[in-house]
């Protein structure tokens, strides 16, 4: 499976099922789910928490293994939250988008981290 002829859906069915064959349903509330995207989340912070800027580069080389696989149970993670809850992950992420656009238009934003209310 690559990103570029993969969908989403085919991602969602390959976790449902392996999630369905050991019957965790029972166990992804919304609440559960969210607190574990944050805590696999925090897992895959970890790596670079004592790396410099240039350093987090090298460490995502370096150990790529463990940083694809910490990254890959967020989205795991994300995608059951997305099931249980019965988000549509493209149209969210089309319509996030569009509101960050707004947001932070690139005649104030480019080039910038500065959060959207304090942009001049």
């Amino acid at each position: 499976m690559l990103d570029k002829t993969t969908t989403v859906q085919e991602l969602k069915d390959l976790v449902a099922k392996f999630i369905d064959e050991r019957e965790w349903t029972q166990f992804h509330a919304p609440k559960n789910l969210s607190i574990s995207i944050a805590l696999e989340a925090a897992e895959l912070m970890e790596k670079f928490q004592w790396c410099s800027l240039k350093e987090s580069h090298d460490e995502a080389k370096t150990n790529r293994d463990e940083v694809e696989q910490e990254l890959a149970d967020v989205i795991i993670t994300a995608l059951c939250f997305a099931r249980i809850t019965n988000i549509n992950v493209v149209k969210a992420i089309q319509e996030k988008m569009l509101i960050n656009a707004k947001k932070y238009p690139v005649s104030k934003a480019k080039g910038r981290y500065t959060k959207y209310n304090k942009l001049d």
